[in-house]
């Protein structure tokens, strides 16, 4: 019914069962049917993610996330069939001269992660096409760069490269050892000592990233429920909070926040971060090159990126918005709501304090613990974040010009 996997077994499990533990709709429906608990230890949390996932795609559980919603998660691609077969992410399954692993649908992350782990102890090629001559993966030691020294040896020793990552893939790291404790030993029987030292510091590298996870901290965060109950709660939690204080909203199913990034006025942008159902929607965020002279005014920066985004009809108008700062952040953002004659929401989240700005500038001070605070530092984090990382690509480029 569910595959999941977690450092600590015993506290994990327990957690479903505690008697002071209030499960979500969701969790309480497979509790309420849980026959059996299987549990496999492993060594280190890349293997356990691999094997999580592949359970997951081979079982189909009924309770993990269902992959029936068109969204296209990413996959790891392995085209064998090529000369000399290339690793790739993909988002579809659709050449059947490929090996394909995953989906991966809650794990964009931890899949890139594991991808650059493997590549430091096998490189390989990562694009279709490879240019005709040597790439700067190359000199970092992650890419052989195949079509620039083909040769027969080196295909056979690439396709083992290859054979090394699907096996690894495929969660049997054992047999990757094995194999390269033979291939080591025949090198040095052949006194090829350089090549058998190499091979030896992959074994090494493969036993310390598979190696076990030690933490002595005691996490007391472990929460038995699906994400989709935790959003779900955090959501119900604010919507009951701003209904309380007056901002009336009828569900949170779609929220926008923004915020402003610049440095003395400089190379100024603006972000615009979805959340749906409490779930960040990064193919839904955009991002806003202020336009106005360069002048720190915070306030008329917030009024064009709201002003600028309320005129796309298009896209689907939100239950509640989020600005970064206090009640001058909020007051700007409420005369442009005016202005377009819209009926939207809006909160601000003042930056040190942590509290909640109504339109009216009543002030909601919540307690750290609180979900629906958590909820909307993460939203207002989310959207800094993004902000940021425009304004820094907008630096860089003046800073070489």
């Amino acid at each position: 019914m569910y595959v999941g996997k977690a450092k600590n077994l015993k506290n994990r499990v327990n957690s479903y069962f505690a008697k002071y533990v209030t499960l979500g709709t969701k969790t309480q429906a497979l509790v309420s049917k849980v026959k059996k608990i299987e549990t496999i230890v492993l060594n280190s949390e890349i293997e356990a993610f691999l094997l999580e996932n592949h359970y997951i795609k081979k079982h189909k559980p009924k309770y993990n996330i269902k992959l029936t919603d068109d969204k296209a998660y990413p996959l790891i691609r392995v085209t064998v069939k090529d000369t000399y077969p290339k690793v790739l992410i993909g988002r579809k399954d659709n050449d059947k001269n490929s090996v394909y692993f995953g989906p991966f649908p809650n794990a964009a992350a931890a899949l890139r992660l594991t991808l650059r782990s493997i590549r430091r102890i096998f490189p390989y090629q990562s694009v279709p096409n490879h240019v005709t001559r040597i790439c700067l993966y190359y000199h970092l030691g992650l890419c052989p760069c195949p079509p620039i020294f083909d040769s027969i040896e080196f295909r056979k020793e690439y396709k083992k490269t290859i054979k090394h990552i699907i096996d690894f893939l495929n969660g049997d790291t054992k047999k990757v050892v094995r194999d390269l404790t033979k291939e080591r030993i025949a090198a040095s029987k052949s006194e090829e000592f350089e090549k058998a030292n190499i091979l030896q510091k992959k074994i090494n590298a493969i036993q310390l990233i598979t190696g076990p996870f030690y933490n002595n901290a005691f996490d007391p965060d472990i929460n038995p429920n699906f994400t989709e109950d935790l959003r779900r709660k955090e959501t119900n939690d604010l919507k009951e909070i701003l209904n309380k204080n007056d901002v009336f909203v009828r569900n949170l199913e779609r929220i926008e926040c923004f915020d402003i990034s610049n440095i003395s006025g400089t190379n100024a942008t603006g972000s615009m971060v979805v959340f749906i159902n409490g779930e960040r929607q990064g193919a839904e965020y955009r991002k806003f090159k202020i336009r106005r002279e360069n002048s720190p005014n915070d306030f008329a920066m917030i009024a064009e990126v709201l002003k600028r985004r309320l005129n796309h009809p298009e896209w689907t108008t939100p239950n509640l918005i989020i600005v970064d700062g206090g009640k001058g952040q909020v007051s700007t953002a409420v005369k442009v709501i005016k202005e377009m004659g819209k009926k939207i929401p809006i909160i601000g989240l003042a930056k040190r304090e942590e509290i909640i700005i109504t339109s009216d500038f009543k002030e909601i001070a919540l307690s750290k613990e609180s979900e629906a605070l958590k909820l909307v530092m993460r939203i207002r984090d989310e959207a800094h974040r993004f902000a940021i990382a425009y304004h820094k690509k907008l630096r860089s480029k003046n800073f070489i010009r």
